[in-house]
């Protein structure tokens, strides 16, 4: 049975052998076949077989390929064009061997388009940048009122089952958050313009799931729009999924609690930083970030908030960017204490605390990106219709003072 790191290693050879023999040659019609072969046998269990080549990431479905964390293909595949590779239905040998010449035509070809997607004429053979998916053209249209073409639900399932996980067993399964920040960076990146998916919230108890997922895609975006690196923002985004990952151990009366918080109350609900950290580092040690950012993210720049520090200090840049995200979604988003507030409050309050509560540089970096992009933020449930953008309302409506808690 094939696996698809195989498939993907015999299409790699058939490409390099390609290059080396003329058409015809036993060698190179060796390659193609065992290329196929492995195909064949992939499709034989996984029908669809679908992967994603981001940077030096191998994603296949929805799963990072951690075997193929050092194959220099995905990036050249990525920069010819090739990013997302879909195999729909049966594919004959020769409509295979006409898409590997199709690839390697890219490969080793200068100046191409790469601009849009494409499907092998008369194949199940889907190819391009990331976002094909669906039909033939998703077009700009579908961009320019910021949905994107299919919803959230199985990432929410991945994020309730992590956070299950840490409540039941005491134990963070890495892979399977590492997979929802991949899969939401495909999200994001689904056209020619980047995307902005927000899960709207549909019930109080699903607060932190709703709110753990938009926090790492703000963070993934305020990051990419200040010029870092791919791997950085995968860094980001795992960083803001977890920074609330304490809150599994805080009891749902108390997180869904319409009033304020006792005295009792509030000193539980402030232990939740110091929780989080704990979990992350008992779970993995290269985990450094996720694990400061869910310590600092509630600690404004002029000392205040929580865990108290006895020594003023300077917070990590990443625990400054998500606390920027982590208000923003907050205050975005129905509580039972209050309602949710609209797009230009929110930002307006952001920007009247730069500098006491909010790093200024990033506060102004997120002010800006977000009324930049306000029409590419799709607002969505983590079912299977998207919903587009509401505009200056938002999810919700204009509400009082944020002094429950985010």
């Amino acid at each position: 049975m094939s696996s698809p790191a195989g498939f993907l290693n015999a299409f790699a050879h058939a490409l390099a052998a390609m290059t080396l023999y003329r058409p015809g040659h036993p060698a190179r019609e060796r390659a193609i076949d065992d290329a196929y072969r492995e195909l064949s046998d992939l499709q034989a269990s996984e029908s669809r077989p679908l992967f994603t080549f981001l940077g030096d990431e191998v994603v296949f479905g929805r799963l990072p390929l951690r075997e193929l964390k050092a194959w220099d293909w995905g990036r050249r595949l990525a920069l010819a064009g090739i990013q997302r590779l879909e195999f729909s239905d049966a594919v004959s040998r020769e409509e295979f061997e006409a898409f590997l010449d199709e690839a390697l035509a890219r490969l080793t070809l200068s100046a191409i388009d790469t601009t849009e997607a494409r499907q092998m004429r008369r194949s199940g053979i889907r190819f391009g940048a990331v976002g094909v998916r669906g039909g033939d053209e998703q077009g700009a249209a579908a961009i320019s009122t910021a949905t994107i073409s299919y919803s959230l639900s199985e990432e929410a399932d991945a994020v309730r089952w992590v956070q299950e996980e840490v409540q039941t067993r005491g134990m963070l399964p890495l892979t399977e958050a590492e997979a929802v920040v991949r899969s939401l960076s495909i999200a994001m990146h689904g056209g020619r313009q980047i995307v902005i998916p927000l899960l709207q919230l549909k019930e109080f108890d699903q607060y932190t799931t709703t709110h753990s997922m938009n926090v790492a895609v703000l963070a993934m975006a305020l990051a990419e729009s200040l010029g870092l690196s791919a791997r950085d923002v995968r860094a980001f985004g795992v960083a803001g999924l977890l920074h609330d990952i304490g809150k599994v151990k805080i009891p749902l009366e108390i997180l869904t609690k319409p009033g304020r918080f006792s005295d009792t109350e509030r000193a539980l609900m402030n232990r939740h930083p110091a929780e989080g950290a704990r979990i992350i580092l008992r779970a993995e040690e290269d985990l450094d970030l996720a694990a400061v950012v869910a310590y600092e993210h509630h600690i404004m720049l002029n000392g205040d908030g929580y865990p108290a520090l006895q020594f003023r200090r300077d917070c990590h840049e990443g625990s400054k960017l998500v606390h920027v995200c982590d208000v923003y979604d907050a205050l975005r988003t129905h509580r039972p204490y209050r309602e949710a507030w609209p797009q230009s409050k929110t930002l307006s309050y952001i920007e009247d605390r730069a500098g006491t509560e909010f790093d200024p540089e990033l506060a102004g970096a997120f002010v800006r990106m977000m009324r930049q992009w306000e029409p590419q933020v799709a607002v969505m449930t983590d079912e299977r219709t998207p919903v587009p953008a509401t505009g200056e309302g938002g999810p919700g409506l204009p509400g009082p003072d944020p002094s429950h808690s985010v």
